[in-house]
């Protein structure tokens, strides 16, 4: 009858899963499946709620991100309504997405990731986690644990909360910026974008260079990938911008994100509470048939570092060049998501200087009037875990009848079902496996951050 090998928890990661090896007679690898115990009631949550109460509600999805609920709800709800916010309501909304992002990829790499490497994927696991670092490195760790409190603190002085956030409503921001706001959080910035350039080149020298052969190994598979790009040039962009679906052979779709139906498709296998978007506009269908996959694509940040053209910042830029001159575009291999979440840290940190160097982000015309109507608005955002869809409907009195949302992590379960198959089949043989091989087909799903 074989074996089942049950990991649960999945450790470090922001959410609760398991994985479930099957093992055939002779102990090999016969069948992996990633179980994420997701609730999709939010869809359900809203209907019938008055449409402006939604960006407030749906910050509850995620505790870690509550800010890219936020601003793809406000967003969603805009066109519903017919709504423009002012440029400055805009700008506003957007430095709120730079903080969280700086925040999250600091927590992510540093707090989740980084004990598989800084102390190592064999480690024991009563030591391999932050505490652990903690010991190991404690100066790094007082560096890190400070940073990540000076972005959280910037967003709770900007928009008075840093977590479920209230300050995005419909047509704009609650608030302008005060000139004394922006010069202190313009000087935090450049703070945080001085440790961006340090926590790269600390990954450069103690993890991707060590670790080599593991990160163009372990969990690898070959996918399309899912990302936002400007309008105008394909540079990297997160706030707003074009949908782009590129496939494994680098041949690209672009799209405006009210057309996602067109090309996003959504499965549901009959073993996962999870949805499992595709590419339809492929006509390839859905399948995680390792040796056939079909319509797979990947999200988050390797995805977005693919799928841009470039990045409008220098320093972020320079990174980008140096990984394609190392890995190619699209470059495949799944423990670059810790690279390219780098790379991401220095772009939003330059992207965040930029914006706070404007003086017109202090314009105190931040909202547009909006009128309650019946219409459908997409909001979408980047998110840390990938591109992030609010699709709301709403009635003539402004209240929602229907609500579809395609959250970051959602894009990535084939994907991750994929990897922990391929991590499983090539470090699992005879039935021999021990707490570090193990550990090592979790780190295949944590580099996903999902």
């Amino acid at each position: 009858m074989g074996t089942v090998i049950n990991i649960a928890p999945i450790t470090r990661i922001e959410g609760h899963a398991k994985i479930a090896i099957h093992l055939d007679d002779q102990g090999n690898v016969r069948d992996t499946f990633l179980h994420i115990q997701s609730l999709r009631g939010f869809e359900k949550f809203v209907e019938g709620r008055p449409a402006e109460e939604i960006p407030r509600i749906v910050t509850r999805i995620c505790g870690i991100c509550p800010w890219m609920h936020h601003l793809a709800a406000n967003k969603a709800v805009d066109a519903a309504f017919g709504v423009t916010p002012p440029p400055a309501g805009h700008l506003l909304r957007e430095i709120c997405q730079l903080f969280a992002h700086i925040t999250d990829k600091i927590l992510h790499f540093f707090f989740l990731a980084a004990p598989d490497f800084i102390l190592g994927p064999d480690a024991d696991y009563s030591v391999r986690n932050v505490m652990g670092i903690v010991k190991a490195e404690p100066e790094l760790a007082a560096r890190v644990v400070k940073m990540r409190q000076l972005g959280q603190m910037m967003l709770e002085r900007l928009a008075g909360k840093a977590i479920h956030p209230v300050a995005g409503v419909v047509g704009g921001f609650s608030r302008p910026m005060l000139e004394a706001e922006r010069q202190e959080l313009l000087r935090d910035a450049e703070t945080l974008l001085d440790f961006s350039c340090y926590a790269l080149d600390f990954a450069k020298d103690t993890v991707f260079t060590r670790y080599k052969d593991v990160i163009s190994e372990l969990g690898a598979i070959t996918t399309g990938f899912l990302g936002t790009v400007d309008r105008d040039d394909g540079s990297l962009r997160l706030y707003d911008g074009r949908q782009r679906l590129m496939k494994a052979d680098s041949s690209c779709i672009d799209f405006e994100g009210d057309r996602y139906a067109d090309h996003i498709g959504e499965h549901v296998e009959p073993w996962s509470y999870g949805k499992m978007p595709y590419a339809k506009s492929w006509q390839e269908g859905f399948s995680l048939d390792p040796a056939a996959p079909a319509g797979i694509y990947r999200s988050n940040t390797l995805a977005r570092i693919n799928v841009c053209e470039k990045i409008s910042t220098p320093k972020a830029q320079a990174e980008l060049e140096e990984f394609r001159g190392v890995f190619g575009r699209p470059a495949q291999q799944t423990l670059l998501y810790h690279y390219t979440r780098l790379i991401e840290l220095i772009y939003v940190c330059e992207r965040a200087v930029e914006l706070l160097q404007r003086e017109d982000v202090t314009d105190t015309r931040i909202r547009a009037a909006a009128e309650p109507r019946a219409g459908r608005g997409v909001g979408i955002v980047e998110a840390p875990r990938g591109t992030l869809i609010h699709d709301y409907t709403t009635d003539s009195n402004g209240c929602i009848t229907k609500a579809n949302l395609i959250v970051g992590t959602t894009h990535n379960i084939g994907p991750m079902n994929m990897s922990v198959r391929r991590a499983a089949t090539s470090l699992i043989k005879g039935g021999v496996y021990d707490a570090g091989l193990l550990n090592k087909v979790e780190m295949a799903v944590r580099a996903y951050d999902p």
